[in-house]
């Protein structure tokens, strides 16, 4: 009679017991689809990178660009470590990079669209949008975000590190409460716009970049449906069946679901940016801050009116000149077509004057022919 060994299973890292989004990959499944994923986020990330390097020497500054190239650069090691997980499905060490390159990756994401989203409210509210309250609301958020991000990740590697099971519980609600949190970031985007849409303006809408600004709004709005889509629907199977054991996993927790409601998911958003162009549409002049500086321009545009100002005295001053010369050359033209009709019209006189004078010559020799001619008669 043979007894199997009842002991802790060899470790830490010990290997997952709990069936997961995904479950264990596989050679024959999980390698093709992930290796598809990895060129398509492979070519975001250089049509992204292209695009950041290029306005970068044209002094167009979008650091948005070098975000969602550093999101496709973790989705790329988050597709080859589950490569290297599914050759190698006993190493517990790939399986927990795997793992947090996945729930971390999207966090780029989801900023993405806040800062988006603070500027479409800025735009359509400048008073709200830039004051402090509002902006430092989303510094607050930020925060709280990297620090979830940190706790995600440290409850990751503990829960592979220990048998407790009150560790475990712990990590299970902290699992539970950050996938939550990102959920509720994803959809954030949603509200805001639609209540700054709601809310009515005292002036027209500060619209920035190119574009129309409802075009705007639409790409926010799809972008974050999407991102809210995947985030709800992963937060959603870690409260269903977070707790199923490996063996058994749910429909909900298959293969398919993973790649659609992550990375497919993830891709039509970041070819969205790439085709919509939104370092063009979301762009904002440089150091921008205040009511105003995205029609105005930024501080930059703060020096722009004196330079104007001299810039037109200059240019008056050559105007008044140019207009000093033609006077000038137009008093002389004047003057020379006046002499020269005074001289034309000189002329005829003259001429007259000399007809007239040679008449009364003729006249007076004429009577004293006349009179001669009488006298010789008489006598």
């Amino acid at each position: 009679m043979s007894f199997q060994p009842t002991g802790p299973p060899p470790g830490p890292p010990y290997p997952p017991t709990n069936a997961a989004l995904g479950g264990l990959p596989t050679k024959g499944v999980d390698i093709p689809i992930s290796s598809v994923f990895l060129l398509l986020f492979l070519l975001a990330a250089v049509s992204h990178m292209s695009i950041f390097i290029t306005n970068w020497r044209r002094n167009h500054k979008f650091i948005l660009s070098g975000v969602i190239f550093g999101f496709c650069m973790t989705r790329i090691t988050a597709q080859v470590m589950r490569i290297a997980w599914a050759c190698h499905p006993r190493d517990v060490n790939v399986a927990i990079a795997a793992n947090v390159f996945t729930a971390a990756g999207v966090l780029l994401l989801f900023i993405t669209n806040l800062i988006f989203t603070q500027r479409i409210f800025r735009s359509m509210h400048p008073r709200s949008g830039w004051h402090p309250v509002f902006h430092y609301s989303f510094i607050v958020l930020y925060v709280l975000i990297l620090l979830t991000l940190a706790m995600l990740i440290t409850s990751v590697i503990q829960s592979s590190f220990t048998l407790n099971r009150n560790t475990k519980r712990i990590d299970r609600a902290i699992l539970l409460y950050g996938q939550t949190l990102f959920a509720i970031v994803a959809f954030l985007p949603i509200p805001i716009a639609t209540v700054g849409l709601l809310i009515p303006r005292r002036t027209n809408a500060e619209n920035f970049g190119q574009g129309r600004w409802r075009h705007k709004i639409w790409i926010l709005l799809a972008s974050s449906a999407i991102l809210c889509l995947g985030a709800s629907f992963r937060v959603g199977t870690s409260y269903a069946g977070g707790t199923r054991p490996i063996q058994d996993p749910a429909g909900y927790q298959s293969k398919a679901c993973f790649y659609i409601f992550n990375y497919a998911l993830e891709i039509v958003v970041v070819y969205l940016y790439l085709f919509v162009r939104v370092d063009r549409r979301f762009w904002i002049p440089n150091g921008s801050k205040g009511p105003g500086a995205y029609l105005a321009g930024g501080p930059a545009a703060a020096k722009q009116p004196e330079d104007e100002e001299r810039s037109t005295r200059g240019t008056l001053a050559r105007v008044e000149t140019d207009e000093g010369k033609t006077s000038i050359e137009m008093g002389h033209v004047m003057k020379d077509g006046q002499n020269g009709s005074a001289a034309g019209n000189n002329g005829p006189l003259t001429k007259d004057a000399e007809n007239e004078n040679a008449g009364g010559d003729m006249g007076l020799a004429m009577k004293a022919q006349e009179n001669g001619n009488a006298g010789g008669n008489k006598t």
